[in-house]
Protein backbone atom coordinates (compact mmCIF):
# COMPACT_ATOMS: atom_id res chain seq x y z
CA UNK A 1 0.00 0.00 0.00
CA UNK A 2 1.39 3.42 -0.95
CA UNK A 3 0.46 6.78 0.50
CA UNK A 4 -1.04 9.15 -2.05
CA UNK A 5 1.17 12.26 -2.09
CA UNK A 6 -0.11 15.67 -3.11
CA UNK A 7 2.21 18.08 -4.91
CA UNK A 8 2.38 21.26 -2.86
CA UNK A 9 1.40 24.54 -4.48
CA UNK A 10 3.69 27.56 -4.59
CA UNK A 11 1.48 29.17 -1.96
CA UNK A 12 1.98 26.22 0.41
CA UNK A 13 5.73 26.21 -0.18
CA UNK A 14 5.97 29.92 0.57
CA UNK A 15 4.00 29.55 3.79
CA UNK A 16 6.51 26.98 5.08
CA UNK A 17 9.66 28.88 4.03
CA UNK A 18 12.14 30.70 6.28
CA UNK A 19 10.88 33.84 8.00
CA UNK A 20 12.20 36.92 6.13
CA UNK A 21 15.25 38.41 7.79
CA UNK A 22 16.39 35.14 9.33
CA UNK A 23 18.29 33.86 6.29
CA UNK A 24 21.72 32.50 7.22
CA UNK A 25 24.87 34.35 6.12
CA UNK A 26 28.14 32.47 6.47
CA UNK A 27 31.48 31.65 4.89
CA UNK A 28 31.70 29.01 2.14
CA UNK A 29 32.26 25.40 3.20
CA UNK A 30 35.74 23.92 2.89
CA UNK A 31 37.04 20.36 2.56
CA UNK A 32 37.45 20.25 6.36
CA UNK A 33 33.98 21.56 7.24
CA UNK A 34 32.10 19.10 9.44
CA UNK A 35 28.54 17.93 8.76
CA UNK A 36 26.97 20.16 11.39
CA UNK A 37 29.29 23.06 10.61
CA UNK A 38 28.31 23.05 6.95
CA UNK A 39 25.88 25.40 5.23
CA UNK A 40 23.56 22.42 4.60
CA UNK A 41 23.00 21.84 8.30
CA UNK A 42 21.70 25.40 8.64
CA UNK A 43 19.09 24.91 5.92
CA UNK A 44 15.97 22.82 5.59
CA UNK A 45 16.40 19.68 3.49
CA UNK A 46 14.92 19.96 -0.04
CA UNK A 47 11.31 18.78 -0.02
CA UNK A 48 9.63 19.96 -3.22
CA UNK A 49 12.26 20.53 -5.88
CA UNK A 50 15.63 19.02 -6.69
CA UNK A 51 18.53 21.26 -5.64
CA UNK A 52 20.66 22.77 -8.40
CA UNK A 53 23.96 21.58 -6.93
CA UNK A 54 25.43 18.45 -5.37
CA UNK A 55 25.69 17.78 -1.66
CA UNK A 56 28.60 15.87 -0.06
CA UNK A 57 27.74 12.20 0.44
CA UNK A 58 28.54 12.25 4.17
CA UNK A 59 26.32 15.30 4.71
CA UNK A 60 23.39 13.81 2.73
CA UNK A 61 23.69 10.52 4.64
CA UNK A 62 23.81 12.17 8.06
CA UNK A 63 20.95 14.63 7.51
CA UNK A 64 18.65 11.95 6.09
CA UNK A 65 19.58 9.63 8.96
CA UNK A 66 18.71 12.41 11.40
CA UNK A 67 15.30 12.81 9.75
CA UNK A 68 14.68 9.08 10.06
CA UNK A 69 15.23 9.15 13.83
CA UNK A 70 11.70 10.57 14.02
CA UNK A 71 10.38 7.22 12.79
CA UNK A 72 9.22 4.76 15.42
CA UNK A 73 11.27 1.77 16.56
CA UNK A 74 10.27 -1.25 14.40
CA UNK A 75 10.68 -3.77 17.23
CA UNK A 76 8.22 -1.81 19.40
CA UNK A 77 5.67 -1.56 16.58
CA UNK A 78 3.23 -4.25 17.67
CA UNK A 79 0.67 -3.13 15.10
CA UNK A 80 2.41 -4.72 12.14
CA UNK A 81 2.77 -8.31 10.97
CA UNK A 82 5.78 -7.36 8.85
CA UNK A 83 9.14 -8.97 9.65
CA UNK A 84 11.60 -6.76 11.58
CA UNK A 85 14.42 -9.25 12.14
CA UNK A 86 16.55 -11.40 9.86
CA UNK A 87 19.90 -13.06 10.40
CA UNK A 88 23.06 -11.29 9.27
CA UNK A 89 23.74 -13.94 6.62
CA UNK A 90 20.33 -13.28 5.03
CA UNK A 91 20.98 -9.54 5.05
CA UNK A 92 24.31 -10.09 3.28
CA UNK A 93 22.64 -12.15 0.56
CA UNK A 94 20.04 -9.41 0.11
CA UNK A 95 22.70 -6.70 -0.11
CA UNK A 96 24.61 -8.73 -2.70
CA UNK A 97 21.49 -8.82 -4.90
CA UNK A 98 20.43 -5.15 -4.60
CA UNK A 99 21.56 -4.40 -8.16
CA UNK A 100 19.86 -7.41 -9.76
CA UNK A 101 16.73 -6.77 -11.80
CA UNK A 102 14.78 -9.96 -11.15
CA UNK A 103 12.82 -9.74 -14.40
CA UNK A 104 16.02 -10.16 -16.45
CA UNK A 105 15.93 -13.97 -16.50
CA UNK A 106 18.60 -14.22 -19.18
CA UNK A 107 21.13 -12.26 -17.13
CA UNK A 108 20.15 -13.68 -13.74
CA UNK A 109 18.93 -17.23 -14.42
CA UNK A 110 19.73 -18.50 -10.91
CA UNK A 111 17.61 -15.80 -9.29
CA UNK A 112 14.72 -16.88 -11.53
CA UNK A 113 15.34 -20.51 -10.63
CA UNK A 114 15.33 -19.62 -6.93
CA UNK A 115 11.84 -18.14 -7.35
CA UNK A 116 10.73 -21.42 -8.95
CA UNK A 117 12.17 -23.36 -6.01
CA UNK A 118 10.25 -21.15 -3.58
CA UNK A 119 7.00 -21.60 -5.53
CA UNK A 120 7.45 -25.38 -5.46
CA UNK A 121 8.18 -25.50 -1.73
CA UNK A 122 5.29 -23.22 -0.82
CA UNK A 123 2.85 -25.02 -3.14
CA UNK A 124 3.72 -28.36 -1.53
CA UNK A 125 3.41 -26.80 1.93
CA UNK A 126 -0.16 -25.95 0.89
CA UNK A 127 -0.76 -29.52 -0.37
CA UNK A 128 -1.13 -28.68 -4.03
CA UNK A 129 -1.84 -31.58 -6.41
CA UNK A 130 1.43 -33.33 -7.35
CA UNK A 131 0.21 -36.43 -9.23
CA UNK A 132 1.66 -37.19 -12.65
CA UNK A 133 -0.77 -34.97 -14.55
CA UNK A 134 -0.74 -32.12 -12.03
CA UNK A 135 0.22 -28.66 -13.27
CA UNK A 136 -0.02 -26.37 -10.24
CA UNK A 137 1.69 -23.04 -10.82
CA UNK A 138 2.53 -19.85 -8.98
CA UNK A 139 4.60 -16.69 -8.92
CA UNK A 140 6.35 -14.29 -6.60
CA UNK A 141 4.86 -10.84 -6.03
CA UNK A 142 5.68 -7.63 -4.17
CA UNK A 143 3.34 -8.74 -1.37
CA UNK A 144 -0.10 -10.19 -0.76
CA UNK A 145 -1.83 -7.12 -2.20
CA UNK A 146 -0.39 -7.82 -5.65
CA UNK A 147 -0.98 -11.56 -5.20
CA UNK A 148 -4.65 -10.89 -4.38
CA UNK A 149 -5.03 -8.58 -7.39
CA UNK A 150 -3.70 -11.35 -9.64
CA UNK A 151 -5.97 -13.97 -8.09
CA UNK A 152 -9.03 -11.73 -8.45
CA UNK A 153 -8.15 -11.02 -12.09
CA UNK A 154 -7.87 -14.75 -12.76
CA UNK A 155 -11.24 -15.47 -11.12
CA UNK A 156 -12.94 -12.65 -13.00
CA UNK A 157 -11.50 -13.61 -16.39
CA UNK A 158 -12.39 -17.28 -15.93
CA UNK A 159 -15.98 -16.35 -15.01
CA UNK A 160 -16.26 -14.00 -17.98
CA UNK A 161 -14.98 -16.65 -20.39
CA UNK A 162 -17.57 -19.18 -19.18
CA UNK A 163 -20.37 -16.62 -19.45
CA UNK A 164 -19.31 -15.60 -22.96
CA UNK A 165 -19.13 -19.23 -24.06
CA UNK A 166 -22.68 -19.77 -22.79
CA UNK A 167 -23.94 -16.60 -24.50
CA UNK A 168 -24.82 -14.99 -21.17
CA UNK A 169 -24.22 -11.44 -19.84
CA UNK A 170 -20.76 -11.00 -18.35
CA UNK A 171 -20.74 -7.38 -17.20
CA UNK A 172 -21.84 -7.67 -13.57
CA UNK A 173 -19.35 -9.86 -11.67
CA UNK A 174 -19.45 -10.01 -7.88
CA UNK A 175 -17.23 -11.44 -5.18
CA UNK A 176 -18.18 -12.61 -1.69
CA UNK A 177 -16.07 -11.70 1.34
CA UNK A 178 -16.09 -10.91 5.03
CA UNK A 179 -16.71 -7.25 5.90
CA UNK A 180 -13.55 -7.53 8.04
CA UNK A 181 -11.31 -8.05 4.98
CA UNK A 182 -8.08 -6.13 4.60
CA UNK A 183 -8.49 -3.02 2.46
CA UNK A 184 -6.63 -4.56 -0.52
CA UNK A 185 -9.74 -6.67 -1.20
CA UNK A 186 -11.89 -3.56 -1.43
CA UNK A 187 -9.30 -2.06 -3.76
CA UNK A 188 -9.19 -5.16 -5.97
CA UNK A 189 -12.98 -5.14 -6.35
CA UNK A 190 -13.08 -1.40 -7.02
CA UNK A 191 -10.17 -1.34 -9.46
CA UNK A 192 -11.48 -4.29 -11.49
CA UNK A 193 -15.19 -3.30 -11.47
CA UNK A 194 -16.44 -6.15 -9.33
CA UNK A 195 -19.41 -5.80 -6.98
CA UNK A 196 -18.56 -6.50 -3.33
CA UNK A 197 -21.00 -8.77 -1.50
CA UNK A 198 -20.28 -8.86 2.22
CA UNK A 199 -20.98 -11.31 5.00
CA UNK A 200 -21.17 -8.89 7.90
CA UNK A 201 -19.70 -9.39 11.34
CA UNK A 202 -21.79 -9.33 14.50
CA UNK A 203 -20.83 -8.18 18.02
CA UNK A 204 -19.84 -11.76 18.87
CA UNK A 205 -18.81 -13.20 15.46
CA UNK A 206 -16.01 -11.71 13.40
CA UNK A 207 -15.41 -14.49 10.83
CA UNK A 208 -17.72 -15.30 7.92
CA UNK A 209 -20.70 -17.50 8.58
CA UNK A 210 -20.24 -20.27 5.95
CA UNK A 211 -23.93 -20.64 5.19
CA UNK A 212 -24.45 -16.91 4.79
CA UNK A 213 -21.47 -16.77 2.44
CA UNK A 214 -22.70 -19.62 0.22
CA UNK A 215 -26.26 -18.26 0.26
CA UNK A 216 -24.94 -15.08 -1.40
CA UNK A 217 -23.61 -17.03 -4.40
CA UNK A 218 -25.44 -16.36 -7.66
CA UNK A 219 -24.67 -16.78 -11.36
CA UNK A 220 -22.51 -13.63 -11.33
CA UNK A 221 -20.26 -14.68 -8.44
CA UNK A 222 -16.63 -15.08 -9.50
CA UNK A 223 -15.58 -16.61 -6.18
CA UNK A 224 -15.50 -16.49 -2.40
CA UNK A 225 -12.62 -14.97 -0.46
CA UNK A 226 -11.91 -16.91 2.74
CA UNK A 227 -9.33 -15.61 5.22
CA UNK A 228 -6.79 -17.75 7.03
CA UNK A 229 -6.00 -15.31 9.81
CA UNK A 230 -8.35 -12.37 10.19
CA UNK A 231 -6.47 -9.07 10.37
CA UNK A 232 -8.42 -7.93 13.44
CA UNK A 233 -8.59 -11.03 15.62
CA UNK A 234 -6.29 -13.55 13.93
CA UNK A 235 -9.11 -16.11 13.63
CA UNK A 236 -9.20 -18.70 10.84
CA UNK A 237 -12.39 -18.78 8.83
CA UNK A 238 -14.09 -22.16 8.41
CA UNK A 239 -12.89 -22.82 4.87
CA UNK A 240 -13.79 -26.50 4.99
CA UNK A 241 -17.41 -25.69 5.84
CA UNK A 242 -17.62 -23.29 2.89
CA UNK A 243 -16.05 -25.95 0.66
CA UNK A 244 -18.49 -28.63 1.83
CA UNK A 245 -21.54 -26.43 1.30
CA UNK A 246 -20.42 -25.59 -2.25
CA UNK A 247 -19.91 -29.31 -2.92
CA UNK A 248 -23.31 -30.21 -1.50
CA UNK A 249 -25.03 -27.64 -3.69
CA UNK A 250 -22.93 -28.56 -6.73
CA UNK A 251 -22.27 -24.86 -7.14
CA UNK A 252 -20.04 -23.55 -9.90
CA UNK A 253 -18.26 -21.32 -7.41
CA UNK A 254 -14.77 -21.68 -6.00
CA UNK A 255 -12.65 -20.34 -3.14
CA UNK A 256 -9.56 -18.18 -2.99
CA UNK A 257 -7.81 -18.39 0.38
CA UNK A 258 -6.19 -15.21 1.65
CA UNK A 259 -3.46 -16.81 3.75
CA UNK A 260 -1.38 -13.63 3.89
CA UNK A 261 -0.70 -14.10 7.59
CA UNK A 262 -1.74 -17.67 8.32
CA UNK A 263 -0.08 -19.48 5.43
CA UNK A 264 3.24 -19.82 7.25
CA UNK A 265 1.64 -20.42 10.66
CA UNK A 266 -1.20 -22.96 10.39
CA UNK A 267 0.83 -25.71 8.66
CA UNK A 268 3.25 -25.76 11.60
CA UNK A 269 1.10 -25.22 14.71
CA UNK A 270 -2.34 -26.41 13.51
CA UNK A 271 -1.53 -29.09 10.89
CA UNK A 272 -4.86 -30.86 11.29
CA UNK A 273 -6.77 -27.80 10.08
CA UNK A 274 -8.30 -28.35 6.62
CA UNK A 275 -8.02 -25.14 4.63
CA UNK A 276 -5.69 -25.57 1.63
CA UNK A 277 -5.55 -27.43 -1.70
CA UNK A 278 -6.71 -30.62 0.02
CA UNK A 279 -10.15 -29.05 -0.34
CA UNK A 280 -11.35 -29.41 -3.96
CA UNK A 281 -13.00 -25.98 -4.06
CA UNK A 282 -9.82 -24.10 -3.15
CA UNK A 283 -8.34 -22.98 -6.47
CA UNK A 284 -5.78 -20.36 -5.39
CA UNK A 285 -3.92 -19.24 -2.27
CA UNK A 286 -1.84 -16.17 -1.52
CA UNK A 287 0.67 -15.76 1.32
CA UNK A 288 2.96 -12.95 2.46
CA UNK A 289 6.62 -13.87 2.64
CA UNK A 290 7.27 -10.68 4.57
CA UNK A 291 4.92 -11.57 7.41
CA UNK A 292 5.28 -14.98 9.05
CA UNK A 293 7.36 -16.06 6.06
CA UNK A 294 10.03 -14.13 8.02
CA UNK A 295 11.41 -11.95 5.21
CA UNK A 296 11.83 -8.17 5.22
CA UNK A 297 9.06 -6.20 3.42
CA UNK A 298 8.53 -6.72 -0.29
CA UNK A 299 7.64 -10.33 -1.09
CA UNK A 300 4.47 -12.35 -1.47
CA UNK A 301 3.34 -15.50 -3.26
CA UNK A 302 0.28 -16.78 -5.08
CA UNK A 303 -0.34 -20.37 -6.21
CA UNK A 304 -3.05 -21.85 -8.47
CA UNK A 305 -3.97 -25.52 -8.24
CA UNK A 306 -4.29 -25.91 -12.05
CA UNK A 307 -3.91 -23.85 -15.27
CA UNK A 308 -7.69 -24.15 -15.68
CA UNK A 309 -8.03 -21.44 -13.02
CA UNK A 310 -5.45 -19.09 -14.57
CA UNK A 311 -6.73 -18.11 -18.03
CA UNK A 312 -3.90 -18.11 -20.55
CA UNK A 313 -4.84 -14.70 -21.99
CA UNK A 314 -3.65 -13.13 -18.73
CA UNK A 315 -0.16 -14.55 -19.22
CA UNK A 316 2.17 -12.56 -21.45
CA UNK A 317 4.86 -14.46 -23.32
CA UNK A 318 7.40 -11.81 -24.19
CA UNK A 319 10.96 -11.53 -25.37
CA UNK A 320 12.71 -8.90 -23.31
CA UNK A 321 16.33 -8.42 -22.33
CA UNK A 322 17.36 -11.47 -24.31
CA UNK A 323 15.01 -14.26 -23.19
CA UNK A 324 11.48 -15.56 -23.71
CA UNK A 325 9.49 -15.08 -20.55
CA UNK A 326 6.01 -15.96 -19.29
CA UNK A 327 4.80 -13.11 -17.12
CA UNK A 328 1.69 -12.61 -14.97
CA UNK A 329 2.34 -9.59 -12.80
CA UNK A 330 1.11 -6.06 -12.17
CA UNK A 331 4.63 -4.66 -12.26
CA UNK A 332 7.72 -5.54 -14.25
CA UNK A 333 11.17 -4.63 -12.96
CA UNK A 334 11.86 -5.48 -9.34
CA UNK A 335 14.82 -6.45 -7.19
CA UNK A 336 15.80 -10.06 -6.58
CA UNK A 337 16.77 -9.54 -2.92
CA UNK A 338 13.48 -10.51 -1.29
CA UNK A 339 13.08 -13.65 -3.41
CA UNK A 340 16.58 -14.77 -2.42
CA UNK A 341 15.87 -13.95 1.24
CA UNK A 342 12.74 -16.12 1.14
CA UNK A 343 14.73 -19.03 -0.23
CA UNK A 344 17.33 -18.52 2.51
CA UNK A 345 14.63 -18.78 5.19
CA UNK A 346 13.01 -21.83 3.64
CA UNK A 347 16.23 -23.85 3.51
CA UNK A 348 17.88 -22.33 6.60
CA UNK A 349 14.94 -23.04 8.89
CA UNK A 350 13.26 -25.99 7.22
CA UNK A 351 9.96 -27.24 8.59
CA UNK A 352 11.40 -27.87 12.05
CA UNK A 353 12.79 -24.33 12.27
CA UNK A 354 9.51 -22.72 11.22
CA UNK A 355 7.62 -25.00 13.60
CA UNK A 356 9.88 -23.98 16.49
CA UNK A 357 9.50 -20.26 15.83
CA UNK A 358 5.72 -20.39 15.32
CA UNK A 359 5.32 -22.51 18.45
CA UNK A 360 7.29 -19.97 20.49
CA UNK A 361 5.22 -17.11 19.12
CA UNK A 362 2.03 -18.98 19.97
CA UNK A 363 3.19 -19.58 23.55
CA UNK A 364 4.15 -15.92 23.96
CA UNK A 365 0.74 -14.82 22.63
CA UNK A 366 -1.00 -17.16 25.09
CA UNK A 367 1.15 -15.79 27.93
CA UNK A 368 0.27 -12.19 27.04
CA UNK A 369 -3.39 -13.09 26.63
CA UNK A 370 -3.54 -14.58 30.13
CA UNK A 371 -1.85 -11.51 31.61
CA UNK A 372 -4.22 -9.07 29.91
CA UNK A 373 -7.23 -11.18 30.84
CA UNK A 374 -6.14 -10.92 34.49
CA UNK A 375 -6.22 -7.12 34.11
CA UNK A 376 -9.87 -7.32 33.10
CA UNK A 377 -9.71 -7.34 29.32
CA UNK A 378 -11.99 -9.55 27.21
CA UNK A 379 -10.08 -11.70 24.72
CA UNK A 380 -11.29 -11.65 21.11
CA UNK A 381 -8.55 -13.84 19.60
CA UNK A 382 -8.13 -17.61 19.60
CA UNK A 383 -5.35 -19.07 21.75
CA UNK A 384 -3.57 -22.40 21.70
CA UNK A 385 -2.53 -22.13 18.05
CA UNK A 386 -6.14 -22.06 16.78
CA UNK A 387 -5.46 -18.65 15.23
CA UNK A 388 -2.56 -16.33 14.46
CA UNK A 389 -0.03 -15.57 17.21
CA UNK A 390 -1.63 -12.27 18.13
CA UNK A 391 -3.71 -10.99 21.01
CA UNK A 392 -6.92 -9.08 20.24
CA UNK A 393 -8.82 -7.71 23.21
CA UNK A 394 -11.19 -5.07 24.48
CA UNK A 395 -12.12 -3.48 27.76
CA UNK A 396 -14.73 -5.39 29.76
CA UNK A 397 -17.73 -3.01 30.10
CA UNK A 398 -18.38 -4.53 33.55
CA UNK A 399 -15.17 -2.94 34.81
CA UNK A 400 -16.73 0.54 34.74
CA UNK A 401 -13.43 1.80 33.34
CA UNK A 402 -14.03 5.39 32.23
CA UNK A 403 -11.55 5.46 29.33
CA UNK A 404 -11.70 3.64 26.00
CA UNK A 405 -9.17 1.56 24.09
CA UNK A 406 -7.90 4.59 22.18
CA UNK A 407 -6.86 6.25 25.46
CA UNK A 408 -4.82 3.20 26.44
CA UNK A 409 -3.22 3.06 22.99
CA UNK A 410 -2.27 6.74 23.34
CA UNK A 411 -0.62 6.22 26.71
CA UNK A 412 1.30 3.20 25.42
CA UNK A 413 2.53 5.34 22.54
CA UNK A 414 3.97 7.81 25.05
CA UNK A 415 6.10 4.96 26.36
CA UNK A 416 7.31 3.99 22.88
CA UNK A 417 4.91 1.10 22.20
CA UNK A 418 2.73 1.03 19.08
CA UNK A 419 -0.31 -0.99 20.16
CA UNK A 420 -3.21 0.21 17.99
CA UNK A 421 -6.86 0.58 18.84
CA UNK A 422 -9.42 -0.09 16.12
CA UNK A 423 -13.11 0.20 15.41
CA UNK A 424 -14.37 -3.18 14.26
CA UNK A 425 -16.01 -4.01 10.95
CA UNK A 426 -19.60 -2.93 10.10
CA UNK A 427 -22.60 -4.44 11.99
CA UNK A 428 -20.50 -5.12 15.11
CA UNK A 429 -21.98 -2.06 16.85
CA UNK A 430 -18.77 -0.03 16.34
CA UNK A 431 -16.99 -2.27 18.79
CA UNK A 432 -13.59 -0.94 19.86
CA UNK A 433 -10.63 -3.24 20.31
CA UNK A 434 -6.84 -3.40 20.58
CA UNK A 435 -4.36 -5.78 19.00
CA UNK A 436 -0.81 -6.94 19.70
CA UNK A 437 0.94 -8.85 16.91
CA UNK A 438 3.55 -11.27 18.27
CA UNK A 439 6.47 -11.43 15.87
CA UNK A 440 9.71 -13.38 15.91
CA UNK A 441 11.66 -10.69 17.78
CA UNK A 442 8.99 -10.14 20.46
CA UNK A 443 10.70 -11.99 23.30
CA UNK A 444 9.23 -13.05 26.63
CA UNK A 445 11.21 -10.35 28.44
CA UNK A 446 9.87 -7.67 26.09
CA UNK A 447 6.40 -9.11 26.62
CA UNK A 448 6.85 -8.72 30.39
CA UNK A 449 7.86 -5.07 29.89
CA UNK A 450 4.67 -4.48 27.88
CA UNK A 451 2.51 -6.11 30.57
CA UNK A 452 4.15 -3.91 33.22
CA UNK A 453 3.32 -0.79 31.21
CA UNK A 454 -0.28 -1.95 30.72
CA UNK A 455 -0.70 -2.30 34.49
CA UNK A 456 0.82 1.12 35.11
CA UNK A 457 -1.36 2.81 32.51
CA UNK A 458 -4.56 1.22 33.76
CA UNK A 459 -3.82 2.52 37.26
CA UNK A 460 -2.85 5.99 36.07
CA UNK A 461 -5.91 6.45 33.87
CA UNK A 462 -8.21 5.77 36.79
CA UNK A 463 -7.16 9.15 38.21
CA UNK A 464 -7.61 11.09 34.95
CA UNK A 465 -10.84 12.67 33.68
CA UNK A 466 -11.82 10.96 30.39
CA UNK A 467 -13.01 14.14 28.62
CA UNK A 468 -9.88 16.07 29.53
CA UNK A 469 -7.73 13.15 28.36
CA UNK A 470 -9.52 12.93 25.01
CA UNK A 471 -9.21 16.68 24.41
CA UNK A 472 -5.53 16.52 25.34
CA UNK A 473 -5.01 13.64 22.88
CA UNK A 474 -6.62 15.58 20.06
CA UNK A 475 -4.55 18.70 20.75
CA UNK A 476 -1.36 16.69 20.97
CA UNK A 477 -2.12 14.75 17.78
CA UNK A 478 -2.71 18.00 15.92
CA UNK A 479 0.55 19.54 17.14
CA UNK A 480 2.67 16.43 16.63
CA UNK A 481 1.49 15.51 13.13
CA UNK A 482 4.71 14.70 11.26
CA UNK A 483 3.09 14.71 7.80
CA UNK A 484 1.26 18.04 7.24
CA UNK A 485 -1.87 17.92 5.15
CA UNK A 486 -1.96 19.86 1.91
CA UNK A 487 -4.74 22.27 0.97
CA UNK A 488 -6.27 19.76 -1.46
CA UNK A 489 -6.61 17.16 1.30
CA UNK A 490 -7.95 19.72 3.79
CA UNK A 491 -10.62 20.69 1.23
CA UNK A 492 -11.75 17.08 0.98
CA UNK A 493 -10.52 16.26 -2.52
CA UNK A 494 -9.40 12.83 -1.29
CA UNK A 495 -12.27 12.20 1.14
CA UNK A 496 -12.96 8.48 1.62
CA UNK A 497 -16.73 8.14 1.44
CA UNK A 498 -16.84 4.95 -0.63
CA UNK A 499 -15.01 2.30 1.41
CA UNK A 500 -16.18 0.36 4.46
CA UNK A 501 -14.15 2.79 6.56
CA UNK A 502 -15.80 5.82 4.98
CA UNK A 503 -19.30 4.37 5.21
CA UNK A 504 -19.18 2.57 8.56
CA UNK A 505 -16.16 4.05 10.45
CA UNK A 506 -14.40 0.68 10.26
CA UNK A 507 -10.68 1.02 10.91
CA UNK A 508 -8.31 -0.40 8.31
CA UNK A 509 -5.81 -2.29 10.50
CA UNK A 510 -2.09 -2.13 9.81
CA UNK A 511 -0.74 -5.30 8.20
Amino acid sequence: MVHLATVRSDKERKASSVIPGLEMKREPDTANTTVYGSSYAGQDLPKDEMPEEEMPAAVAYRLIKDDLTLDGTPTLNLASFVTTYMEEEAEKLMADAFSKNFIDYEEYPMSADIQNRCVNMIARLFNCPTHDDAQAMGTGTIGSSEAIMLAVLAMKKRWQNKRKAAGKPHDKPNIIMNSAVQVCWEKAARYFDIEEKYVYCTPDRYVMDPKQAVDLVDENTIGICAILGLTYTGEYEDIKAINDLLEERNSDCYIHVDAASGGFVAPFVYPELEWDFKLPRVISINVSGHKYGLVYPGVGWVVWRDPEYLPKELIFNINYLGADQASFTLNFSKGASQIIAQYYQLIRLGKRGYRGIMTNLTHTADYLSAALESLGFIMMSQGGGKGLPLVAFRIDPKLDFKHDEFAIAHELRQRGWVVPAYTMAPHSEKLKMMRVVVREDFSRSRCDALIKDFKMIMDELKTVDPKEHEESRKRQAKKQSKVPKSESIEKGHHKDDHSLQGKHEKSHPIC
